[in-house]
């Protein structure tokens, strides 16, 4: 059996030697980086599952990294790393192309539940017809090309986060999907950072599809329980 390949990027030697190993230790094959200047080229030739980037590194800094990956490979998950506690700061680590982020100091529990939840959303993603994409209203949805098109016009490109959201709610559409099960599989746990990061990606989505002046497709509030696309 073929084991789960992880690109990680780390400038501080001692602690990348520490993850490495316990990520090793759990049947993870791990390629340790410890510049970013040097980790395109190291993930055209290792090919990894995932990747888990630091952000703060020499050479080039882990957020371009993760908007070129995000941009070249569109379905590898990113977890960053940060030292940095800012909501801003978090919010770019997201913008950049990342599922997720860990705040150093961490403990590899939490590196590891959170790696494996990423690795299991990109398994069950559902299997697409790449041309023709999935219908919501009058719109096509194209998750591996984050674009939502509608009629002659340019197509409105998505976020990453915006992509996975709108096929969680639209797989299938017309059917509740509560707000800790989006919280849960796409950012880990249901924390009240996190559940404000959600109310910022639900708000995008409306614009997208309010700026289309597509009445046949809503993405409603249920109170108390959470979202229903209808179309």
């Amino acid at each position: 059996m073929n084991q789960t390949k992880i690109l990680y990027v780390e400038d501080e030697p001692f602690l990348g030697k520490i993850v490495k190993e316990s990520l090793e230790s759990r049947q993870f094959e791990v390629r340790l980086v410890l510049d970013g200047g040097q980790v395109m080229a190291a993930f055209e030739q290792f090919r990894p599952d995932a990747c888990v980037l630091d952000v703060m590194l020499p050479g080039r800094d882990g957020f371009s990294l993760g908007e070129e990956i995000r941009q070249k490979h569109p379905t590898v998950p990113i977890l960053f790393l940060t030292a940095k506690v800012q909501t801003e700061d978090v919010l770019q680590g997201f913008r950049s192309g990342g599922n997720d982020y860990v705040r150093k100091p961490f403990s590899m529990e939490e590196l590891i539940v959170r790696l494996q939840n990423l690795l299991q959303l990109r398994q069950t993603a559902p299997t697409l017809n790449a041309a023709e994409g999935i219908v919501l209203g009058n719109f096509r949805f194209f998750p591996n090309r984050q674009e939502l098109c509608l009629g002659d016009a340019p197509p409105r490109l998505l976020s990453h986060r915006e992509t996975e959201l709108l096929a969680m709610l639209a797989s299938p559409p017309n059917t509740n999907v509560t707000r800790k099960d989006i919280l849960d599989k796409l950012w880990g746990n249901d924390s009240f950072f996190n559940s404000r990061n959600l109310d910022v990606y639900i708000s995008k989505l409306r614009d997208a599809l309010r700026l289309r002046d597509d009445a046949s497709v809503q993405l409603l509030t249920l109170k108390g329980v959470g979202y229903r696309l209808v179309c």
